[in-house]
């Protein structure tokens, strides 16, 4: 009978083990080196026009099952060089993450807001900010809808992953338009492990990104 207990603890002690192990992972940074050179015009982002547009979904991924959104643009430059991007860096103002589809519902705007500049979520008072940095512009394939590939870091909670967009970049004399193609990114890739009770739905994990910036060359 000992024996039996002792094998028991034995086997229980190992699921705790294992269990502790798993819950202690933390997720960790992988950056991509920069290859963009600096040596073209500099153009700055305007605030008023720049934003990180976002959609999240529950387990079911519908337009019925989601929430719209956008983060304001607080910073950023591109520069451009032979008439085309080379370079560019936005830095995204986290306590202007708003939900576009209660825009109209006032409380239940700001419970949702409120929840996820909360730890739960973006954890927006120690982490105020989200940076994407290009490290490589490509010519997008022929074919493609999109003119320009850019390769990057995205910096979410402190993580940073790299992030490749499919983009259109328009530059019209002092302006420079960027927009990116929707990209579905992993919000558990930077640390955002909240999860719903599946009564209320469960959350998926996929949230897709896109990024609009305007700019205006420097005087």
């Amino acid at each position: 009978m000992k024996f039996k207990n002792s094998i028991l603890f034995a086997a229980s002690f190992s699921l705790l083990t294992i269990y502790a192990c798993k819950e202690d992972k933390k997720v960790e940074s992988e950056i991509s080196a920069v290859s963009t050179t600096k040596n073209g015009k500099v153009f700055t982002v305007d605030n008023a026009t720049s934003k990180i547009e976002w959609k999240g979904y529950k387990v079911v991924k519908s337009d019925n099952t989601s929430h719209i959104g956008t983060i304001d643009l607080q910073s950023g430059e591109v520069t451009i060089k032979d008439n085309k991007l080379e370079s560019g860096k936005f830095v995204a103002d986290m306590a202007t993450l708003t939900s576009v589809d209660l825009k109209d519902d006032a409380e239940n705007l700001n419970k949702l807001n409120g929840h996820l500049k909360s730890a739960d979520f973006f954890d927006v008072e120690k982490y105020p900010t989200t940076t994407y940095e290009i490290t490589k512009v490509s010519d997008a394939p022929e074919g493609s809808d999109y003119n320009t590939v850019l390769d990057g870091n995205l910096t979410i909670k402190g993580i940073t992953k790299p992030v490749q967009f499919n983009a259109n970049v328009k530059i019209n004399g002092a302006n420079v338009m960027i927009a990116t193609q929707p990209k579905d990114i992993s919000r558990k890739e930077f640390g955002v492990e909240f999860q719903m009770p599946v009564a209320n739905g469960l959350i998926k994990d996929d949230i897709t990104v896109q990024i609009v910036v305007n700019a205006t060359e420097k005087k």
